[in-house]
């Protein structure tokens, strides 16, 4: 499939992607609002980048209790559910008076469901595309979170110098309704993927079956480890520039959409695996530049050339996903957004509290460093690999035994 016609002729794959749409959305405005609300509340560049980002660090938790259901429960009915529970807690966010410690019980609440949200919506994309149109869907909806992160922090932004943030996180409620009605309406009910019920002791037996191979483990923190200390840099940049945080982001994401269209459109599928490490040197090295603290014009400069290089996530995910079986697809995607996430969270913690010592420009700086050296790391112990012989009659990567059942 190397289409956007053939791609948007799939059934079903336009209501999903107008239920993600609302889903982006509500996360951009309601995201923006809440690290305003907190840093407002509290002056702290730690707190703020912590409530926007802070909930990834409670995916972790989600992923040993709730991963399995990825691939064992209904998926309409699951993001169907995930969307109202969102919607619910992003109203509670706008009491008035909420006090901050609730306010951050909220926040790992909606981040411990979030954990099972990412390998639904990824499992049920590869039983609505093809096989080969996935690298072109999973771009799509990239593509599409990079438009409505654009939009979002571009209409937040807006918003915020209108309205207070409570009323733009009552805004975020309402588009999380819209996607659970979208999900509910638009897609057909289909049931697991796999048997048994969901576990604890189900979700630790295939997430260690899944981590037990090299180049999967590689193909993970790759996808994990750069792209979350660079999210810590994005996460500081309502303290580096709180007049124009919601046009940092905007570029960001206006970045992030020019990678994904390069990559998943133009780029041939042959050569995509060698953009791997390019990509992720590029989405690190523009922040550098911030240790002579630029000015916000080209702060926006550097955080959109940067952003291109988040594409590199098609890549890796191609690469995963050749290396797990079809009934593992779910969860191994959820283990991938898990780990994104909880990855994301650290580096904006870990941003807030360097730039809480220093400042956000020294702490932007210090985490690409990190990024870039990770990254050359990675590349080494990869063409290490490569280099190693494959025993015969194996395929480097793959499962040899079925993911145990409950």
């Amino acid at each position: 499939m190397r289409s956007y016609r053939t791609l948007f002729r799939t059934p079903e794959f336009s209501p999903f992607l107008l239920s993600f749409a609302a889903y982006a959305a509500a996360q951009t405005i309601g995201g923006l609002a809440l690290g305003t609300l907190v840093f407002q509340a509290t002056g702290s560049p730690l707190l703020s980048a912590v409530s926007m980002f802070g909930p990834q660090l409670a995916q972790l938790l989600g992923a040993a209790f709730l991963l399995s259901g990825a691939d064992r429960l209904p998926p309409r009915a699951i993001l169907s559910g995930l969307a109202l529970a969102f919607a619910a807690g992003t109203a509670v966010l706008a009491l008035p008076g909420l006090p901050v410690g609730a306010i951050f019980a909220v926040v790992l609440a909606q981040g411990l469901i979030a954990s099972l949200g990412g390998g639904v919506r990824a499992g049920l994309l590869t039983e609505i595309l093809p096989k080969d149109g996935y690298v072109l869907g999973r771009s799509v909806f990239n593509m599409l979170w990079g438009l409505m992160q654009v939009a979002g922090f571009a209409t937040g932004g807006a918003l915020l110098a209108l309205l207070t943030p409570r009323t733009c996180l009552l805004l975020a409620a309402a588009l999380y309704v819209m996607s659970a009605l979208a999900t509910r309406l638009g897609l057909t009910a289909r049931p697991p993927r796999s048997s048994g019920r969901p576990s604890f002791s189900a979700t630790w037996r295939t997430n260690a079956l899944l981590w037990s191979s090299r180049p999967r483990r590689l193909a993970y923190l790759g996808l994990w480890i750069p792209n979350g200390l660079v999210v810590g840099c994005d996460s500081l940049f309502v303290s580096y520039a709180p007049g124009a945080a919601g046009m940092l982001f905007a570029c960001g994401a206006l970045g992030m959409f020019v990678g994904d269209v390069t990559v998943g459109r133009l780029v041939p599928p042959a050569l995509r695996p060698r953009l791997a490490v390019p990509l992720r040197l590029l989405l690190a090295t523009p922040y550098l530049f911030f240790v002579l603290r630029p000015g916000v014009a080209l702060s926006a400069v550097a955080t959109a050339v940067a952003s291109v290089g988040f594409a590199a996530s098609l890549v890796l995910q191609d690469r995963l996903m050749s290396l797990t079986p079809d009934d593992l697809a779910g969860q191994a995607l959820g283990l991938h957004f898990v780990g994104m996430s909880t990855l994301q969270g650290v580096g904006a913690a870990l941003a807030g509290t360097v730039a809480q010592l220093t400042s956000p420009a020294t702490a932007m700086t210090l985490l690409a460093v990190g990024s870039v050296i990770v990254t050359l790391t990675l590349a080494a112990l990869g063409r290490h690999e490569e280099r190693q012989p494959a025993v015969p009659g194996t395929r480097p990567g793959v499962l040899s035994e079925p993911a145990a059942t409950e």
